[in-house]
């Protein structure tokens, strides 16, 4: 890939790039040209992360084009071209240029990290021309030379994920001056999380052994990866597994030399970790109340301790691990003493640190209970930064009101990318959606909270997208408040990666992959739970019913498998391990623990039905089983010459849903030989099937133009020559004839049934039958067809065999109002588009709870559907299940029928309720109004806007014919205009 190409899509990936060329240009600097490469020019007076990342680039530009450039100090003698890098009042040379007015910085000056690349020709003697970079604090000067290397190709992921770079003979940095923006978010960071299955045991056995542990060995790589992401921010791995930070000799001088500001998490006030720091044994509870003095004094050693250092602390207390704070009784009780335990905190960092208290970065994280204790009138210092929490899921839990947008703190998020927990854990594979990701980090941004970001990575590995992306929002949010650039995102990305031709494809994969996921997490298709920890159970996914939902996700992801080796076959060796870590694996991981429980499903819920296929799904669930095994030991032990080893675990924590999976038997009725099983028709008791006779199928109409399937199986170790014949031409069937048998993949045949609607009767209702024959045996499958009718020009939604279904995306018009709106969200939802509520009422807020004043003035959105019967109706809502924006609000929208009544809707959880649970295992809320007899006709449905960013996915009208599903139902539109 030419970078030139790269610069080209490195503008979507990032917020603009330095601008280069891959052929001869007239006044371009010469980067690359003829295997010579400019020196890096760095002072020594400049700071060491100025150096480290000259260093760093000057390896990237051998890695481009096979020549290493030197890293000098000192200009002797000729030098055509030079690479200039330094600091604003760091480094004579830049100071010398700015004075000379060769060099101008005025448009950095007073930014937060910004960065400037300029040309400037005979910029010092010998020099003919200079790539000059400056900086305003050494930590941008470090952004502005990981631009180069992004100019030329490298990923950010280079070592990381082992992406190796095209190679460049020729490559030049258009003239003009590059000017990096503010960054977005002030302090951009990750959280080293849940890290006893991957980063620690590879830290301490493959790449550190000598620290036996996560070191400054291995905080180097991190680091350097964090200012190749130009971030800034780390909250050090913490658990009982791993050595505290501040413990491991050399940890805190790496941070210092990679300008890395180190922070702790939510439970680790004043840079303790209290896990591995707080001995109960010799020093006591971990209690303020009992024991102030050993507290007090801990904490206050790792304060000067840390004096010297960039150092971000987090305030207040909480129990030793992610638990609630000893020696209260609620919240209301904790307000007090929390209070306190700040004020000592801000006079120990006076004392110690600086008297100006506001120069010292504090954050306070209303994470779980500590929320509740904030909102029962906590008063925070103003210029503490408040930082709001997601829910784990990638929910955030609330964010600024009126007044809070006022601190001079300002406030931040952190926010999930992977947890341990209940109801699940999600510690194996990356799979939270980027347009959820989106959507909450830039409903935060633009509420106000850009002071700190900080992601929880688990392990980093495998997160890699899902960070970048969050890195790249962080340093310039602006492109993503398109709610459809998310995946002009991943294109960049997969594209800069992989080359233009196999970009488009890899974007289609990765969304596809992230929306499968989105509907349920592989780590989550045992249908089990954790804290407390429950057995697996069977899929909440339809067999029977809507073309079989189970099997169709296992197409999907079939289909994905199947693109995805195809791929990894035709890469050139450089491409095939990153392209295993970034798409390989985890694609294929996902694919085959869906096929793993999915295929046990079948095995179950066809073993009732006696097929012997039920035996052939228990030898496919396990081999998904064994492959994931089989895959992950080669990431481990053979993937870039076992570089890896230790850092994948397909099984983090000993749950339920990683265990080998468990079968029914099937037990074969006598002289049955082999049956049928129509769509929709599901036999409790196995022993009757080979006693049914009235056999059929859900009704067929000339509007929805259904499709239904038929399965014929065998149920003995008997073959069976079959043949199917209809009572009509007008009864379509796929396949008419075969043979079964106990041949893998011949046990069972799924025929499709259609109508020819051009050769149906025409009178309104009318039926037919299909007859399968075999081995002297014979079987009747009864039809049904309807001939309905709608208005002329009907392009409403239509009733289905007793049910509606609807997308929410697809309106079928919008009424604006005085109050709100609805936005299309592009990507998000079960159906790939979702609407999200714009609301700003301003402090009045109470109006939202008059039914009168919303129909009135409140903007909706209206829905016109069919119905051909009367009936009572169910209306069911799929939500996203986000949270209220701020305390001033909830999760309400209202709705009407037909210009009926107003009714308000609130799907607020609070805690960790099971409804909670349930809600983020499966990415969707749901709320189910009942209405009075409708009439048969036409009909109208108005949602209108209430609460702001409350999300809505789809809806499902139930007149009384409406089956169980768990993904979205396809939507009941015409297709007789087709």
């Amino acid at each position: 890939m030419s970078a030139c190409l790269q610069d080209a899509l490195g503008q979507l990936g990032s917020h603009q790039s330095l601008k280069t060329v891959s052929y001869n240009q007239t006044g371009g600097f010469p980067l690359i040209k003829n295997d010579k490469i400019p020196a890096i020019y760095v002072e020594k007076q400049d700071a060491e992360v100025v150096r480290i990342a000259a260093d760093a680039l000057a390896s990237d530009l051998q890695f481009v084009s096979g020549t290493k450039p030197a890293v000098i100090s000192t200009q002797n003698g000729q030098n055509d071209y030079l690479i200039i890098a330094g600091t604003i009042g760091q480094s004579p040379v830049i100071d010398a240029l700015i004075q000379s007015k060769k060099l101008d910085v005025s448009n950095i000056m007073g930014k937060w990290e910004s960065f400037t690349i300029t040309t400037i020709d005979a910029p010092m003697q010998g020099v003919k021309q200079a790539l000059v970079l400056v900086g305003r604090n050494p930590r941008s000067t470090a952004y502005g030379l990981f631009e180069i290397s992004r100019a030329a190709g490298v990923s950010p992921w280079v070592w990381w994920a082992d992406v190796v770079p095209a190679k460049q003979t020729t490559l030049l940095v258009l003239p003009g001056t590059f000017i990096s923006r503010e960054p977005s978010v002030k302090y951009r960071g990750i959280f080293l999380n849940d890290e006893d299955w991957g980063l620690q045991p590879w830290a301490a056995k493959t790449f550190e052994p000598e620290t036996g542990d996560i070191g400054p060995k291995t905080y180097a790589k991190i680091f350097e990866l964090l200012l190749r992401l130009r971030a800034n921010l780390i909250w050090p791995a913490m658990h009982p597994g791993t050595k505290a930070f501040f413990t491991i000799p050399g940890n805190a001088k790496v941070a210092e030399d990679y300008a890395i500001l180190i922070g702790s998490s939510h439970a680790e006030p004043m840079l303790r970790n209290n896990v591995g720091e707080w001995n109960e044994k010799t020093m006591g509870h971990f209690n303020y109340i009992s024991n102030k003095e050993t507290v007090y004094k801990y904490w206050e050693d790792r304060v000067k301790e840390s004096k010297g250092i960039n150092a971000m602390y987090s305030m207040g207390m909480r129990g030793v691990h992610d638990s609630k704070m000893e020696g209260i009784k609620d919240a209301t009780e904790a307000v007090p003493l929390l209070e306190k335990i700040i004020q000592d905190q801000r006079e120990m960092l006076e004392r110690n640190l600086s008297k100006d208290i506001k120069q010292v970065p504090q954050v306070f994280t209303a994470y779980k209970e500590v929320l509740e204790i904030y909102d029962n009138g906590l008063k925070l210092p103003e210029d503490v930064t408040l930082v709001w929490p997601d829910d784990n899921y990638g929910y955030i839990q609330r964010l600024n009101n009126s007044a809070e947008k006022k601190r001079t703190g300002g406030s931040g998020v952190y926010y999930h990318a992977s947890y341990w927990g209940r109801p699940h854990d999600y510690l194996w594979l990356s799979t939270t959606h980027p347009a959820l990701i989106q959507e909450e980090m830039m409903k935060a941004y633009k509420n106000g909270s850009n002071k700190l970001w900080v992601l929880n990575v688990g392990d980093i590995k495998p997160l890699e997208y899902n960070i970048e992306m969050f890195m790249d929002m962080a340093w310039d949010a602006t492109p993503f408040e398109d709610n459809g650039y998310t995946k002009q995102h991943l294109l960049a990305w997969a594209t800069n990666l992989f080359g233009k031709e196999k970009g488009q494809t890899l974007q289609g994969i990765m969304w596809e992959y992230y929306q499968l996921a989105f509907e349920r997490k592989p780590e989550f298709m045992g249908w089990s739970q954790t804290e407390p920890t429950t057995k697996t159970n069977y899929t909440a996914l339809n067999h029977f019913f809507y073309g079989d939902e189970a099997q169709k996700r296992m197409d999907r992801y079939e289909a994905l498998e199947n693109e995805v080796k195809a791929l990894y076959a035709q890469l050139q060796a450089n491409d095939e391990a990153a392209f295993y870590q970034l798409v390989y694996y985890p694609v294929r991981s996902a694919s085959l623990m869906n096929k793993k429980f999915l295929y046990r499903d079948k095995n179950y819920f066809y073993a009732k039905q006696n097929r012997f296929s039920s035996l052939e799904y228990s030898l496919k669930s396990q081999a998904a089983h064994d492959t994931i095994i089989s895959i992950t030991h080669y990431y481990n032990f053979k993937l870039s010459g076992a570089k890896w080893n230790h850092m994948m675990s397909m099984q983090p924590r000993d749950l339920p849903v990683f265990h080998a999976p468990e079968f029914q038997q099937v037990k074969a009725v006598a002289s049955e030989g082999w049956n049928v099983s129509p769509e929709g028709w599901v036999t409790k008791d196995s022993s009757l099937m080979g006693y049914i006779t009235n056999l059929s199928l859900p009704a067929f109409d000339n509007l929805n133009r259904q499709q239904y399937f038929l399965d014929i199986f065998i149920t003995e170790n008997e073959s069976v020559e079959w043949v199917a014949s209809t009572s009509a031409p007008w009864i379509k069937l796929s396949k008419t004839s075969g043979k079964l048998s106990i041949d893998p993949g011949k046990s069972e045949i799924r025929v499709c049934l259609t109508f020819d609607w051009s050769k149906a009767p025409k009178q309104e209702k009318f039926s037919g039958e299909i007859q399968i024959e075999g081995s002297g045996k014979k079987i009747i499958v009864e039809v049904s067809g309807t001939n309905l009718s709608l208005p002329p020009n009907y392009k409403g939604f239509i009733e289905n065999n007793g049910y509606v279904a609807i997308q929410a995306s697809h309106f079928s018009s919008q009424k604006q109002q005085q109050q709100g709106n609805w936005i299309l969200l592009p990507g998000l939802g079960y159906s790939s588009d979702a609407i999200q509520a714009q609301v700003d009422p301003g402090e009045n807020t109470q109006l939202l709870k008059d039914t009168g004043w919303i129909k009135s003035n409140c903007s909706y959105a209206v829905y016109d559907f069919y119905t051909f019967a009367k009936a009572n109706a169910a209306l069911t809502v799929f939500s996203l299940p986000t949270h209220p924006l701020n305390n001033q609000y909830s999760m309400r929208y209202a709705l009407s029928v037909d210009d009926g009544p107003i009714q308000l809707v609130d799907f607020k959880t609070v805690g960790r309720s099971e409804e909670w649970k349930q809600h983020v295992l499966r990415n969707r809320a749901e709320r189910t109004v009942r209405f009075s007899m409708l009439e048969k006709g036409a009909h109208r449905l108005k949602i209108f806007c209430v609460d702001p960013g409350v999300v809505l996915q789809d809806f499902l009208i139930d007149l009384g014919g409406l089956k169980q599903a768990y993904s979205a139902v396809p939507e009941t539109k015409r297709t007789d205009l087709h």
